[in-house]
């Protein structure tokens, strides 16, 4: 569910052209984790105790939750949204399977290897099936920009969904922990919202896509993520958002009218191969 939702993303700032990368990114994550902080109040007090005994890693997840959109919208922004989200989405679940290897000691299973190199194969067929980006002018030094910011935005997804899940297992609720890491990485983010967001009060479509933005993909697409986090591994989960990508591009056919080959459909074949195959319970001790 947050998948499908998040995929809505790429369309929606498509009706509001004039507002930044910065203030779209700053604007949707940065209100969405307050809203996540506000209803998580009560929890948050309950486990007060638990999360200043963890205020270390909430502090380095709000800062990866808070440079995350700024890096994936300013990734879209540079080198297209195509490649953006290719490099962003596509690198995540690696990072998600290094950072589990090094703090977790967990090895990555031949599961996962056959899911992720179906899951990443898929991604790079959308990615040429994306006939108008093939085609567009872009300069080396923009893709290269662009898939840095991707990289960074990739490693800081993984990072943030990884503290989630460790403040999880030390029995604090997805609700607090979501809560904690995004209310914190919000309030980062308001700066940025204040300084870059103007252009959001210039029409009524900027302000709606910004509502938009923050209430629903963000701010009910994470408590559905962190509630999903309860129940399986980071790696796992970021290569279920693996996802993401093929609802942005059936959305991008049928409203903005984006060209599709026939890659793309044999692209989006293996996304769902790669779901498939990391959702089959591995019962191997």
């Amino acid at each position: 569910m947050a998948s499908v939702l998040w995929g809505t993303t790429g369309v929606a700032a498509q009706f509001a052209p004039e507002v930044s990368a910065l203030a779209i990114g700053s604007g949707a994550m940065g209100i969405g984790g307050l809203l996540q902080s506000v209803i998580a109040l009560p929890c948050l007090k309950n486990y007060q105790g638990k999360l200043y005994s963890q205020k270390g890693w909430i502090i380095l997840g709000a800062l990866a939750v808070m440079f995350y959109p700024l890096a994936f919208y300013g990734s879209m922004r540079v080198a297209s949204i195509t490649v953006g989200t290719v490099v962003s989405i596509g690198s995540a679940p690696f990072f998600s399977a290094v950072i589990e290897n090094i703090m977790d000691h967990i090895k990555v299973t031949l599961q996962w290897v056959i899911g992720a190199f179906m899951g990443v194969s898929g991604i790079i067929l959308l990615c040429f099936s994306a006939q108008h980006t093939l085609y567009s002018p872009i300069s080396f030094a923009r893709i290269s920009l662009g898939i840095l910011l991707g990289l960074l935005a990739g490693f800081t997804y993984a990072f943030y969904t990884w503290v989630a899940r460790h403040l999880i297992h030390h029995e604090i609720p997805s609700k607090a922990a979501m809560g904690s890491i995004f209310g914190v990485g919000g309030l980062l983010l308001l700066p940025v919202l204040l300084i870059t967001g103007g252009t959001y009060l210039n029409s009524w479509s900027n302000l709606s896509v910004g509502i938009y933005m923050a209430t629903i993909p963000m701010f009910i697409g994470y408590l559905c993520f962190g509630y999903g986090l309860s129940f399986v591994p980071t790696s796992m989960a970021t290569l279920i958002t693996l996802l993401e990508p093929v609802i942005a591009t059936f959305l991008a056919v049928i409203i903005v009218g984006e060209k599709f080959s026939g890659f793309g459909w044999l692209g989006i074949g293996l996304i769902f191969l790669c779901l498939v195959c990391i959702s089959i319970p591995n019962n191997k001790k």
